[in-house]
């Protein structure tokens, strides 16, 4: 599971990035609230844990932007704030659930647990003959697993995440590679491998563009 912490407090962050590391959770965890601009893909994230009493931006507003921006991950509120309407205003921004402080972080394991499953209950994909376990990152081919690397995974994983629609060459880069310096070159050569096993014209290619998974 992979998380996106939102919370300035450092003693906090701290604690919950070193419990939720401990039970195999991956976090990101940012203090500035202003580093989420330079997010560009939130779909690599299971959950989102976000603070409303930030430094520089309300977490409502926050909210609302991610979701007018049309992030569908799962949102769940981590705050002081446990007025009801303060409640009510999160969830009809969009959130998914709403846990105040102070909390046991046990709750929050299971909490994000619990969203960690909505978010994936869909995920077997079936494309041919080809099954694609999402959960446990795995591909079979007619009931045999098909061994491919970590990071032709991650490309299909995140052409699965987008199938039907064109997701550019520069988005696969960042969210593949980070900040390595390697260009489209490599995209086409692990594009090539995922071909190899997936069924004929699955991955159609957009010149200049990008891919698109059928």
């Amino acid at each position: 599971m992979h998380i996106l912490l939102v919370e300035d407090d450092p003693l906090l962050g701290e604690t919950v990035e070193e419990y939720l590391s401990e039970n195999n959770i991956q976090v990101k965890w940012i203090q500035d609230d202003r580093d989420l601009d330079y997010i560009y893909d939130f779909s690599q994230f299971d959950v989102i844990v976000l603070d409303l009493m930030l430094k520089y931006r309300k977490g409502e507003d926050i909210l609302k932007t991610l979701r007018n921006n049309g992030v569908d991950v799962p949102i769940l509120i981590l705050t002081a704030k446990s007025d009801i309407k303060d409640k009510e205003t999160c969830f009809n921004l969009g959130a998914d659930d709403y846990l105040t402080k102070p909390f046991d972080p046990k709750e929050l394991l299971l909490r994000l647990k619990a969203l960690s499953k909505r978010k994936h209950k869909e995920y077997c994909v079936k494309i041919g003959d080809i099954t694609i376990d999402i959960d446990n990152q795995m591909v079979y081919k007619k009931g045999e697993e098909v061994k491919i690397s970590k990071t032709a995974w991650e490309l299909l994983y995140l052409l699965v995440k987008n199938r039907g629609s064109i997701v550019p060459t520069e988005r696969i880069l960042n969210y593949v590679w980070g900040d390595k310096p390697v260009g489209d070159e490599i995209v086409r050569t692990y594009i090539k491998e995922l071909r190899k096993i997936l069924p004929k014209d699955s991955i159609i290619t957009y010149k200049g563009r990008g891919y698109k998974l059928n």
